[in-house]
C-alpha cells in the first residue's frame, strides 16, 4: 500500500500488476467535475482516479475495470480510504456499456486508456501490464463510443493520452458527438517535446477548442515545478 500524497489517501498497487503514474493524477485534477451527480472512470485500474476525484466532488463515482485482480485492488483501496458510500468499483468490460437505463445519465466520464495499439511488443509483458499499455481489451474508439453513450448532453469527457494520438482523439470525439473543448500539453522540461496530453470534450458541445498554456513538470534543477507540487498535494482544484 502506498500514499497518494494528497489528503492522506492510500492506494493498493503492485509493480507487477499496476502502478499509477503522473498521468492519472493530472487527469484527476484537469477535468471539470460537477459538485454532485454521477461520474464514471473507465479503465480505472487500481481505482486511483476515482479516489482522487473524491477530494473534489461529492458526486457518486464509479470505476470500471475489466481485469478482476485490478478491480479487486481498487475495491480494497476504496475500503481502506472509507469511501464505500461514494465510490463503486465495477468489474466489467467497458464495451458492454452503457447498460439499460445508463444511457445519457452521467455528468462526467474520465479515462486513462491504453496508449499503444498492438504491435507485437505486448507479448514481452505479463497479461496485466500488456492490457494496461496496449489496446488489447479496448481501442480508442471503444472508449470514446462508450463515454459518449454514458454522458448527458453537456457532460464532460476527460482523457489523458499521448500527443501523437491527438488527431485520432479529436476525430473520434467528433464522430461520437463529443466536442473537444480544452487541450493541454504536458512537457517533461521547458525545451522538450510534450509526452502527455490532457483533453476535455463536451457531449453535444459547440465547436470551439481552447489550447491551454503548457504544463512543465521539472525545472532546471530537476525538481517538480510549483504547479506540479500543488497538483500532487491537492492544493489546486483543476488544471
Amino acid at each position: 500500500m502506498d500514499d497518494l500524497l494528497t489528503h492522506r489517501l492510500h492506494i493498493i498497487q503492485s509493480p507487477e500488476v499496476f502502478s499509477f503514474s503522473m498521468d492519472a493524477v493530472l487527469l484527476a485534477r484537469f477535468i471539470a467535475v460537477p459538485p454532485r451527480g454521477k461520474v464514471m472512470d473507465l479503465c480505472t485500474g487500481n481505482g486511483v482516479i476515482p479516489i482522487l476525484l473524491s477530494t473534489r466532488t461529492a458526486a457518486s463515482i464509479e470505476g470500471v475495470e475489466i481485469q478482476e485482480r485490478l478491480a479487486n485492488m481498487a475495491e480494497r483501496s476504496v475500503r481502506i480510504n472509507e469511501l464505500q458510500s461514494q465510490i463503486t468499483i465495477r468489474n466489467q468490460d467497458l464495451k458492454e456499456l452503457p447498460l439499460q437505463g445508463e444511457h445519457g445519465t452521467y455528468d462526467a466520464v474520465t479515462v486513462n486508456p491504453p496508449y499503444m495499439p498492438m504491435n507485437g511488443n505486448e507479448v514481452k509483458l505479463n497479461r496485466h501490464q500488456a492490457m494496461a499499455r496496449h489496446e488489447i481489451g479496448c481501442t480508442l474508439e471503444d472508449v470514446v463510443r462508450t463515454a459518449a453513450g454514458l454522458l448527458k448532453n453537456g457532460g464532460k469527457l476527460g482523457m489523458v493520452h499521448r500527443p501523437h494520438r491527438l488527431v485520432d482523439i479529436m476525430l473520434m470525439m467528433r464522430q461520437y458527438g463529443v466536442e473537444p473543448k480544452r487541450i493541454r500539453f504536458v512537457h517533461p522540461r521547458r525545451h522538450m517535446e510534450a509526452n502527455m496530453i490532457l483533453v476535455e470534450g463536451m457531449r453535444g458541445g459547440k465547436p470551439e477548442a481552447r489550447v491551454l498554456p503548457p504544463l512543465i513538470v521539472y525545472n532546471d534543477q530537476n525538481e517538480y515545478v510549483p504547479e506540479i507540487m500543488d497538483i500532487y498535494y491537492g492544493q489546486k482544484e483543476s488544471l
